[in-house]
């Protein structure tokens, strides 16, 4: 069973290869057209065809390209008035020849909207009527009977992804663009989430520099955020962590509690702003290899902590 699965990964992988020495300028022509659409890209196809277009109109919709799929059998029974002269059709078909696809051309010519045609066959009817066609032919599917749509349903898919991903970039389609696509993900949260939405901000320990290390541990444990805050007229003036206090017992061992928040402090501690995103802040922590960020307004006044845990949404 193994051996039949590898040969249909080669298959298929062959397939999708197989695209590359077919791309043409109607491909250009065809992310133009989605482009350039002041409406909807309306997908579809029929069976196997029609649950591809389906993905693909997702995917097109979750970055940045409105796009919906639609049954043809479904527009001769009202479907047709969800459409406009300002919509792109892209109609999928592995042999061009689909009667009920090809049912459904006439009236969208008639509207004068654009079709990208995706089949198998350049000389189709699909392709003769299509604005543009993207040829996505296989050699053979990877069915062992060369019967059930495996390799071509996997070349039309990689050709919608190849879609999707031109008009991403030809739009300079962004993380935070994806992220309001997709506000319940996990990828979304975070994308959205800022420090203001997770920070610590109540009983923060906050530490005079002047204070013996002795004391600041109690303060530090209470806090139990791994720190303290050294500050001065309530302006930051350096920050402790745990580390710095093992640190400072291993050094001075016996001279340790005669010492001071400010022989150990860090002086000039990484801050945020309370708009800035997590996923910002896991950069400056794992650039400055850091495990927390102290979040300031503009008058450099504390407002919170973020940690690393805290950025874990």
């Amino acid at each position: 069973m193994k051996d039949y699965a590898i040969q249909c990964f080669k298959d298929e992988a062959a397939a999708v290869l197989g695209l590359i020495d077919k791309l043409d300028d109607k491909f250009e022509q065809a992310v133009q057209l989605m482009y350039d659409c002041k409406g909807k890209i309306i997908v579809t196809g029929v069976g196997k065809s029609g649950h591809i277009g389906a993905k693909i109109a997702a995917t097109l919709s979750s970055t940045g390209t409105p796009s919906f799929f639609i049954n043809p059998l479904d527009v001769f029974h009202g479907d047709l008035g969800v459409m406009t002269s300002d919509d792109v059709v892209l109609a999928i078909s592995n042999s061009g020849q689909t009667d009920e696809l090809l049912r459904f051309i006439p009236m969208v010519l008639h509207m004068h909207i654009p079709i990208i045609g995706m089949s198998g066959n350049p000389e189709s009817l699909l392709a003769k009527y299509s604005t543009c066609h993207l040829n996505v032919g296989v050699e053979k599917e990877a069915c062992p009977l060369n019967l059930a749509p495996t390799s071509s349903t996997m070349a039309q898919l990689a050709m919608g992804d190849a879609l999707a991903i031109a008009l991403i970039e030809k739009r300079h389609f962004q993380p935070r663009d994806f992220a309001q696509f997709h506000p319940g993900g996990e990828l979304g949260k975070r994308l959205l989430t800022t420090a203001q939405d997770v920070m610590f901000k109540d009983d923060l320990p906050v530490l005079p520099p002047e204070m013996h290390l002795g004391e600041a541990i109690i303060l530090v444990s209470k806090g139990k955020l791994g720190l303290g805050i050294a500050m001065v007229n309530d302006q930051i003036v350096g920050l402790i962590t745990d580390g710095d206090i093992r640190r400072a017992m291993e050094k001075w061992q016996a001279e340790f509690f005669d010492r001071t928040v400010s022989d150990i402090m860090t002086r000039s501690p990484k801050t945020v702003k309370a708009e800035t995103k997590i996923t910002e802040i896991q950069k400056i922590m794992n650039k400055y290899k850091v495990h927390s960020v102290l979040v300031v307004d503009d008058d450099n006044h504390l407002l919170g902590v973020v940690d690393h845990y805290s950025c874990m949404v």
